[in-house]
């Protein structure tokens, strides 16, 4: 059991562990949302109905705004860059301390989205890096088929019609791109969430050269003989309650410590994969703002 909790009345109960395991599968596609609601319904739960528990797992988005996108502190615009290995043309969100002088400059962060596109909870962890003083740069892998739909469904449909080594190179390209931005110090680090958080990897592994910190969430490695290429910095966040991921862990770790990476990899006790997005019930407020601490520190600490 987690402990997680909803109610269709005052009385709290909590969601199995097999829904969250099922809401895994459906989010990364490997079940429909058919599928997923029928095996919901096969819970005898007191208190839960298919539909409280669905609404508890699926996101809404209006519980993730941490940092609005009106505070004076910083400035967001929507920036397009080339890809000419990826999809042509790339777009993002990029959020700048406001307290820059036009002389200054500060290191910056690549922020890589979930399996779904540029969705709104991306957008409040950029600009959470940008009031720590970071220029933040989110990248929609989307752009090519007219952007995050605004719904996570079609978006994760979207995300999976598209050719995935052309989303890879137009990381690589944001990535450039945000490094030559006059207002980028030579610093540059890299932070992503499930899908982003492979991103994360694949990034410290094909540009180890130009990635000075990643940091993925729940992120599986990349992939062969790439991953013989990373030396770090990572620090890598993972939640016990997730099987998929973590079963990648031991092949990958041996593979750092054979590179002589420098890494450092936390698992935070009971969370579930996601615990770091504050729009679904898969969040655990404590572990989320302990991994935020400890990645604001790294960075801090790398990219200075």
């Amino acid at each position: 059991m987690t402990s997680s909790t909803v109610s269709e009345t005052s009385a709290p109960v909590t969601i199995p562990q097999e829904a969250f395991d099922w809401y895994d599968e459906y989010a990364h596609g490997d079940i429909d949302r058919r599928t997923f609601l029928s095996r919901l319904a096969s819970l005898s739960v007191a208190g839960l109905s298919v539909g409280v528990i669905g609404s508890a797992l699926i996101p809404d988005y209006a519980k993730a705004e941490q940092v609005s996108f009106n505070d004076p502190a910083i400035k967001a615009t929507y920036e397009e860059f080339p890809s000419p290995k990826g999809h042509g043309t790339g777009s993002g969100y990029l959020v700048l301390p406001t307290g820059l002088t036009a002389s200054e400059t500060a290191p910056a962060v690549l922020v890589v989205h979930e399996n779904r596109g540029l969705n709104p909870y991306i957008k409040d962890v950029a600009r959470r890096l940008a009031m720590a003083g970071f220029i933040a740069f989110a990248p929609d892998a989307l752009f090519p088929l007219g952007g995050y739909p605004g719904n996570d469904d079609d978006g994760r449909a979207m995300q999976s019609s598209l050719d995935k080594a052309k989303i890879e190179q137009d990381f690589v390209a944001a990535a450039e791109w945000l490094s030559a931005h006059d207002k980028t110090t030579d610093k540059l680090g890299v932070v992503g969430f499930c899908f982003g958080g492979y991103i994360s990897n694949f990034l410290a592994a094909a540009l180890p050269d130009k990635i000075d910190a990643a940091v993925p969430f729940y992120g599986t490695p990349a992939k062969g003989e790439l991953r013989e290429q990373v030396k770090g910095p990572l620090l890598l966040h993972f939640g016990e309650n997730d099987k998929r991921v973590n079963a990648t862990w031991p092949d990958y770790e041996k593979t750092l410590k054979d590179n002589g990476a420098v890494y450092t990899a936390h698992v935070y006790a009971k969370a579930q994969h996601g615990f770091h997005n504050d729009s679904t019930s898969r969040y655990s407020p404590k572990d989320a703002e302990l991994a935020w601490q400890r990645t604001i520190a790294f960075f801090n600490q790398y990219l200075g």
